[in-house]
Order: structure tokens, then sequence, then C-alpha cells
């Protein structure tokens, strides 16, 4: 390797940044964020570097550089628009053994900046040897997806807690087990979540008991995955659905999501289609239960949001019942994903200032729906699992006053590439789409703002 990789700590050092712009500043708020004293030499000097001075306590220096600058310095970086200035900067540093980084300059750097992510105490430094800024950036965006920001307080609370852990196992092997059940299970969730205080009280419970590490009890992830393209997934589903023993998951769940789980968790599947249910609600909830109390690690998996028609509320009651842990992950709703790739805004200030999510399910032969207050102007209505009720809906809303030349879209297998869009009109909609093909899942647009589409269609 190139570079022997090494974090320095500069809390309260004499750390020089010769250059006064943009660039001199981003470098200096590292400084700074690390504790160095800043002290800047330049002919002019940007505000908000100024305030970076006062802040670390430094001085600043307005003219042109001379060597005597660096003079004591610890570390020194040269990011001038001036190259000869730049060299010169490297140079002095290199004949005063002082760690001096250039920008932009590989070969006049005795260290180089990597791309970070910032989890204080925890930090990650990505490096590509100074060949390219840019794909260090692109691999730090990567990995910041999968490193939760509360690693930063997981690694405090272990912190706290490493003299007591010592005390307690005395050979380094059983302490690594410990600190490994530890990261991986529900203390490590709970602060994650933002319950710190509960993940201290259980670690330290912990410590005190004789019970080894692992709980007992497992945990249910109930994750919204979305309604299909897996790009649209959150950090917290991946991070969950890559960690999860098993996976319960819905028909509605896409492969490419469901590709992304951990390759050797246990998939079952409990999806529901209208008159065919695989397994009944109440045997999936105590499934949740049954696995949880085994100790397992429970993703259950659901298309679209598992609070927005997806009886995620009814699961997580039974498992409030039980007394075991859970956490739930909001996806985006398929009204809102499939309308945003059908390019048809939800809202709008001219067509629509409200928008309703009503379920289209047809129950015992009908539709039992509260008609009028459907049938407003200036409103766009979303119906989940309307496409067998469709011609239903469509009479009672013109029946009940909305126009019959209403538009109304509906979007089949929406944000993924078999996305398929019908438009039309309430009066002859239902008429237009028959012998077309149209299968589930689907969702079902009406208001004006449908109109925009024609202009605003950006995906296919």
């Amino acid at each position: 390797m190139d570079y022997f990789p090494a974090f320095i700590r500069l809390k309260n050092k004499k750390c020089v940044v010769v250059g006064g712009g943009s660039i001199a500043t981003r470098k200096a708020s590292l400084i700074v964020r690390a504790g160095g004293t800043l002290h800047v030499v330049a002919k002019k000097i940007n505000p908000a570097l100024t305030e970076l001075i006062k802040e670390s306590g430094g001085t600043q220096h307005i003219g042109k550089y001379k060597s005597d600058a660096i003079s004591s310095a610890y570390l020194v970086v040269a990011a001038t628009n001036d190259e000869k200035v730049n060299e010169q900067v490297s140079k002095d540093a290199h004949d005063q053994e002082v760690l001096v980084n250039v920008v932009d300059a590989p070969d006049l750097c005795s260290f180089i900046l990597p791309a970070i992510i910032d989890r204080s105490p925890v930090m990650i430094a990505v490096s590509s040897g100074g060949q390219s800024p840019v794909l260090a950036r692109l691999i730090r965006s990567k990995l910041e997806t999968l490193i939760p920001v509360g690693y930063g307080r997981l690694a405090g609370l272990v912190g706290r807690y490493r003299d007591a852990v010592k005390a307690k196992y005395k050979h380094i092997n059983e302490r690594r087990r410990f600190w490994e059940d530890v990261l991986q299970g529900p203390i490590a969730e709970l602060v994650f979540a933002g319950k710190e205080s509960s993940a201290e009280e259980m670690l330290g419970n912990l410590i005190k008991s004789e019970q080894a590490a692992t709980n007992s009890v497992g945990e249910v992830y109930l994750v919204g995955g979305g309604p299909g393209d897996p790009d649209l997934l959150t950090f917290r589903a991946l991070r969950l659905m890559q960690q999860a023993d098993v996976v319960l998951y819905d028909r509605l769940v896409s492969p490419e999501v469901l590709d992304l789980v951990r390759r050797d968790a246990t998939l079952i599947y409990v999806g529901k289609a209208r008159a065919d249910h695989a397994v009944p609600q109440d045997q999936i909830n105590e499934k949740l239960v049954t696995l949880a109390k085994q100790g397992h690690r429970v993703c259950r998996l659901k298309g679209g949001d598992p609070f927005i028609f997806g009886r995620g509320g009814e699961e997580i009651d039974r498992l409030a019942d039980e007394g075991i842990p859970f956490q739930v992950v909001p996806g985006i709703t398929a009204a809102s994903g499939c309308a945003s790739y059908a390019g048809i805004p939800l809202t709008h200030r001219d067509y629509s200032q409200s928008v309703r999510f009503v379920t289209g399910h047809i129950k015992e032969g009908s539709l039992d729906l509260d008609w009028d207050s459907l049938a407003k102007d200036k409103q766009t209505l979303v119906f989940y699992m309307g496409l067998v009720g469709l011609e239903h809906i469509c009479k009672q809303l013109i029946a009940h006053g909305l126009s019959d030349t209403t538009p109304i879209a509906l979007v089949q297998k929406g944000t993924t590439v078999d996305q398929r869009v019908l438009t039309g009109e309430l009066n002859s909609f239902y008429d237009q789409i028959k012998g077309q093909g149209v299968v589930a899942p689907t969702i079902i647009i009406i208001g004006d703002v449908v109109r925009l589409r024609e202009k605003l269609a950006w995906f296919s």
C-alpha cells in the first residue's frame, strides 16, 4: 500500500491552513471539528473561515505566505489557487518535517485527506490514494447507507461499560462474545431507535446478571418495503432486512426488494390475494410471536407502508400483548410511489387541495363507503385494492355528483420496470380497460391532477 492509514489526534495542536477560499474553509472545518487550533495565512480570508478561526482560538494573517508561518506547526494544509505557493508550502513542510497536505496535488503531500464517515467516536475513512477523490466519495456514500448515525451513540455506551465487562469476564474471548451479542442484539436496536436510556438500563442489568448476553426473546421488525423499486427503501429498512434471521413477506413485496434480505435468512411467504389468503392474519400474528419467543430476529416485510392498509397495527398489537420488542420502519406507500412514478402529483394548488386514501376492497359483494364525501371537487382520491370494484366505484362517484368526465388513472406494478399507466374519464374508463389484461397490483387515482400526467410523466 502507498499510504499508512492512521487517525491523528489534533486536539489543541497548531494547524496551519494556507489559503482563504471555499476549499480552504472545507479543510479547516475538519481540523476544527477534530479540536485543532486553526492558524490561517492568506491574502484574503472569507467570513466563514474567519468564524472557524475564532471558534478554534487561532489566528489569521492577511498577506503573502512566508516559510516561518508554519514554524512549530503540527500539521499544514495548502489550499491556494497559486501552484508556486502550494509547492513552496510543501517544500517548507518537508524541510521542517511537518505533515503537509496540498489540495489536488498528491505528489506534494506527506498525507492525504480521505472521504470521511463521521459517527463519532466511530470514524471511517475511505481513500483512493489521491487517484480519484470522487470515487472515494461515492464509496463513502454507499457505506453511509449501511451505517446508522446511532453507531456513534452505541460506541459511547459501550465505552462507558468496558471496564465493568472487563471485570466480569477475565478472558478476552468471553468479552468478545459478550460484545458481539450486545452489538447485534436488542440493546443496539434500542440505541438506533433513540431509546438510549432503556438500552443503558438493559446493558447494566445484563452485566449484573448471570445469564448470557443473548436475550432469550428475539425482536420483530415491521418493515415497509415500498411499492416495488428497491431504491426507495429506507436505510433502516435495508439494515434490518440484512440482519433478520427469518423474513415473513407479502405478495406485494417485489422480487428486487426480496433479493436484498440476508442470503441465509429463512423466507416464509404469507401473502394474500383476493379470496386466497395463503396464511390467515391471526396465524401470521401468532407466527411472529412464536418465532420471536424462540429468540429469532424476525423481519415482517410488507409492500408499501405497514400502517396504510397493511394490517401492521394488528400485528404489533399482538406483539405488545406478549411483551415482545418490536420496531416499525415506514415505507413509501403505493399511493405516493406510484403517483410520483406516473407523473401525477397527488396535490396541486390549482387542482387539488386534499388527498384521500380509500380501500376499494369489496367485502361480501359490496363496497360500503361515504360516497357523498368522496364525490367532491378539488380533491384527489386514491383507491387501494380497487381493480375488482372499479366499475362500482366509477358509477357510485358519478351517481353522487362527481362529473362523469373527471380524469382517472390506473397504475399497474408502479415504480417497477413493468409499470403501466392507463388514463381516461369516469364515464368510460371501465369499458376502456376491459380486455387489456390489467392485473393486480394496481392503484387507482381519480381527480383533476391526472390531467398533469401528459406533461409531467418522466418514468417509463
